[in-house]
């Protein structure tokens, strides 16, 4: 399927795939501490916000903060690497719903798997457009991944019969993202929202039987 070729092309260069040190492959231990200190600020920053302290995320971690440095030499880059992280998981999310569940069910699944990516955008929105503003790169290679992994979810899902035939992945993403990652909504009108987007996909939606 093309969307799932799209899906594996766009992360053939992605960091949190092939993390390295120094120019080499982690070890093992190192590798893990890595991994230890992303989900660490992942937590972090959804309990503290995008102000919480390198010492705070260190300590969460358990491992000193000099370990901390050698890893990630700047907020600039524990944020980049979260970010970076969560996304490669929602990929993951697309691949796996689309192997476990019927189409519709897969797209629903996706949706939901957005929203909890969404959550950790939003508290770290504004470290994030600075980010994007020193590396424009990383904002347009992470879109590519997300458009691909919303692609390969709808295109599965069209091929069935059961969304419209008038949308893609790009399209979603930039209906979704913008309400998904915007703080001031409640959760409850962002999943009302929502349902409304999945009313509207779907193919009966088009149709005009809903």
């Amino acid at each position: 399927m093309a969307s799932k070729q799209a899906v594996e092309e766009s992360g053939t260069e992605s960091p949190a795939d092939d993390a390295l040190e120094g120019g080499r492959p982690m070890r093992a231990d190192a590798r893990r501490n890595r991994e230890r200190l992303i989900s660490a600020a992942r937590e972090v920053f959804a309990d503290q916000g995008s102000g919480a302290s390198m010492e705070a995320i260190a300590k969460h971690a358990g491992v000193g903060v000099g370990t901390l440095y050698r890893h990630f030499p700047n907020r600039f880059d524990i944020v980049e690497a979260v970010y970076q992280d969560d996304v490669e998981e929602l990929v993951r999310a697309a691949e796996q719903a689309t192997k476990d569940l019927e189409p519709w069910d897969a797209v629903e699944a996706f949706f939901e798997a957005f929203l909890r990516y969404a959550k950790t955008k939003q508290a770290l929105l504004s470290e994030l457009q600075q980010a994007f503003e020193k590396n424009p790169e990383l904002r347009s290679r992470m879109r590519e991944r997300i458009d691909a992994a919303f692609d390969l979810v709808v295109e599965r899902a069209k091929e069935a019969g059961v969304v419209r035939q008038d949308v893609s992945g790009h399209d979603l993403t930039q209906l979704v993202s913008p309400i998904c990652t915007n703080a001031s909504i409640p959760d409850d009108q962002m999943r009302r929202l929502i349902k409304m987007i999945l009313d509207g996909l779907a193919a009966t939606a088009s149709a005009g039987a809903r």
